[in-house]
């Protein structure tokens, strides 16, 4: 559901860094154009109310599932998407991750429930820039959704001391090929060591079809077309040593 300010919002796709936005804003003094992603009309309507009573910003568009938010920035391309977590189909990190990649000069604020580090620092990974509870004043959302249409990084008090330690801490090393199983990493590792696929299944116990489907999922999930360029990404990535 989109209001009836949609229309002309599709002719505004001409916005090549989130930075450019917002200088052409302060210059301009152009309305911040808003989405509102969230499965619980209650939210949608209260922030609807709140956006319609501040003078600059506007709310071009509504969505309630997360395959609906991922639509909305693209064909909307709104300055500001406000994004819930828990929504069906597809979860608001999951959403916020793809709209980085289809749509990046989306901002995406994430306002939830969820306050635990594991929902917060997920945001941080996915692309979000911004990080505010439920229940925050109307004053701070308002200020929230002005920063991150700014390219500006900005959590709610109750999430940004966790979020500047996050930020801060050194950062391990992220493994191999995250999108593996560890089981599929396993058998990768062996084939980067040189292993056929009956040494394989003997070494593991499995049957030899049971590698099979294995290496097929492997070679489907890092998107290569060979044996020879799997052992070369695995060995890129240290594996088979």
């Amino acid at each position: 559901m989109t209001s009836q300010g949609s229309h002309d919002t599709l002719k505004r796709t001409h916005r090549p860094t989130r930075q450019k936005a917002a200088l052409e804003r302060r210059t301009d003094q152009v309305t911040l154009m808003i989405v509102v992603a969230d499965d619980h009309a209650i939210v949608r309507e209260g922030l609807r109310a709140l956006l319609s009573a501040v003078q600059g910003y506007e709310l071009i568009g509504t969505a309630s599932t997360g395959a609906e938010a991922v639509r909305a920035a693209v064909t909307l391309r709104p300055d500001v998407l406000v994004m819930d977590i828990q929504m069906p189909d597809t979860t608001g990190i999951e959403a916020t991750r793809e709209i980085s990649r289809v749509a990046p000069s989306v901002a995406v604020l994430i306002l939830t429930m969820f306050d635990d580090d594991e929902s917060v620092f997920a945001a941080m990974r996915a692309g979000a820039l911004g990080y505010v509870l439920k229940g925050a004043a109307p004053d701070e959302m308002i200020r929230a959704i002005a920063a991150v249409a700014g390219g500006e990084a900005i959590f709610g008090a109750g999430v940004a001391r966790r979020a500047l330690t996050y930020l801060s801490a050194p950062r391990s090393r992220e493994p191999a090929f995250p999108e593996l199983t560890p089981r599929e990493h396993e058998v990768l590792g062996l084939i980067a060591a040189g292993r056929s696929n009956p040494a394989i299944a003997a070494q593991l116990g499995v049957a030899a079809n049971t590698i099979s489907n294995h290496i097929s999922n492997i070679f489907a999930k890092l998107q290569v077309a060979s044996r020879a360029e799997a052992i070369v990404r695995a060995r890129t990535a240290g594996l088979g040593s």
